[in-house]
């Protein structure tokens, strides 16, 4: 019998069994990788200004003009740092803050004022990551000791030292939100007493104080109002709303009334004669600004025209003349806002006199006739019935009549032969009647 030997199976041999159960193996997380900002990076140790010996950076400012720091300060907050610290130093300020603001020539002026534009572009840049109050507190602790700045303390007639603080303000905050103007303007209150030195002369009489009036109005037009025409309703805004209407009005005078030639506010040639349109112009553009600014919280249509009605009796009822020369200024929605206010009280005798005048004022300031001849029918639609109006233009006629003997009889008494202006005036009142009358008619017939 043959025996037959199994071949071994391919298998054996093939896969060894070591015994040992699978481990799984745990890796440790890497570490979160950092990035670094250009900003950070200039500040680490390897920065190159960093190795600068505070000595040589000083130096190196030194070189530099104010525009130029103003620049470099925004390189880094290191710098930034190191920018505020050095205009901080004495040194710095005595170099750079001039306190000269008297007999300069135009020239000079126009390069002290382009000086403190730079300085404010230069704070504004190097107090950029601090707080506006912590800004403001910085930037004033610098330039509060020069005395032009200062409103009670600057007594040269040849002074533009508000003119340089204006300059240097607006630059500063120019597009500041509104939130921190309001803070701005707090602070420069605190700094300079304004509001105070606003309260001492706007309760006394009309022009009994009147260095401190002219002082006032240079400070508040030259650093607030006028560098900055965008932003002149704010601050007028700001300068008004503290007050009563009465003080409105004696302040909004006081900043733009016509000035007389030795530079005294005009209050008594508004009540005496009539005055030029361009005596006038700036604080008629003053009440458009208060009228075209409603939506502030408190203030309304009747708002203006009570502002309107204290200030045409400052210190005393002006001359019609220059009451309607300054409604003609402030254009057609005013002047129709006025005049219907009139009518709706029941104040025909005032509201003819004063039509009578702006018709006056048309012809002698060459404005077309036809404005006021529609003006009057607008006024008549106030009016809801038809003999209420024929009332109306029936009183209209009588001031006509009654005006023009006015100027008639005030020519010949007392030998006035010889006053020009008032003969002319009259000849022009006649003309004026003439025209209107004629527009008129042609407009009703038409």
């Amino acid at each position: 019998m043959t025996m037959v030997r199994k071949k071994p199976s391919s298998n054996v041999g093939k896969y060894t069994w070591t015994g040992k159960p699978y481990k799984k193996t745990h890796h440790r997380p890497r570490p979160p990788r950092t990035i670094m900002t250009r900003s950070q990076c200039s500040t680490s140790s390897t920065s190159f200004f960093s190795r600068v010996p505070a000595e040589v950076f000083d130096m190196i400012l030194d070189k530099l003009s104010v525009r130029e720091i103003s620049v470099f300060a925004m390189v880094s907050k290191e710098i930034t740092r190191h920018v505020a610290d050095y205009i901080s130093t004495v040194a710095w300020k005595n170099k750079m803050i001039l306190q000269s603001f008297h007999y300069a020539t135009l020239l000079e002026q126009k390069s002290t004022i382009g000086h403190y534009r730079d300085l404010g572009l230069l704070f504004k840049r190097c107090t950029l990551l601090l707080p506006t109050k912590d800004r403001l507190k910085f930037i004033f602790s610098k330039i509060s000791k020069i005395p032009c700045f200062m409103l009670e303390k600057c007594v040269a007639p040849d002074c533009f030292g508000f003119s340089s603080f204006g300059a240097f303000l607006q630059t500063l905050i120019a597009g500041w939100d509104e939130l921190e103007c309001h803070r701005v303007f707090s602070f420069l209150c605190d700094l300079t007493n304004l509001l105070q030195k606003i309260e001492a002369v706007i309760t006394a009489k009309p022009g009994v104080k009147w260095y401190q009036e002219l002082q006032l109005r240079l400070f508040c037009r030259q650093v607030l109002l006028d560098p900055n025409q965008l932003e002149c309703q704010f601050w007028l805004m700001q300068l008004l709303k503290p007050w009563p209407m009465v003080s409105q009005a004696h302040l909004l005078f006081i900043l733009y009334g016509p000035l007389l030639p030795e530079g005294s506010l005009g209050w008594q040639d508004l009540v005496d004669r009539g005055l030029p349109h361009s005596a006038l112009w700036d604080l008629a553009k003053a009440i458009l600004m208060t009228f075209g600014k409603l939506e502030v919280k408190g203030w309304s249509t009747d708002s203006v025209l009570s502002i309107l009605e204290e200030l045409i009796v400052i210190p005393q009822p002006w001359h019609m003349e220059n009451v309607a020369r300054l409604l003609v200024l402030c254009g057609s929605s005013l002047c129709y806002s006025v005049l219907a206010s009139k009518a709706l009280n029941g104040r025909l005798l005032e509201l003819s006199r004063l039509i009578v005048y702006i018709v006056l004022v048309c012809e002698k300031d060459g404005y077309h006739m036809s404005w006021a001849v529609k003006l009057v029918q607008q006024i008549c639609k106030v009016f809801s019935t038809a003999p209420e109006r024929f009332y109306f233009i029936q009183q209209l006629e009588n001031t006509f009549s009654e005006v023009t003997r006015e100027f008639f009889e005030f020519s010949v008494a007392g030998n006035h032969f010889d006053d020009r202006e008032t003969f002319q005036t009259l000849c022009i009142l006649l003309d004026s009647s003439a025209h209107f009358h004629t527009k008129f008619l042609h407009m009703f017939l038409r």
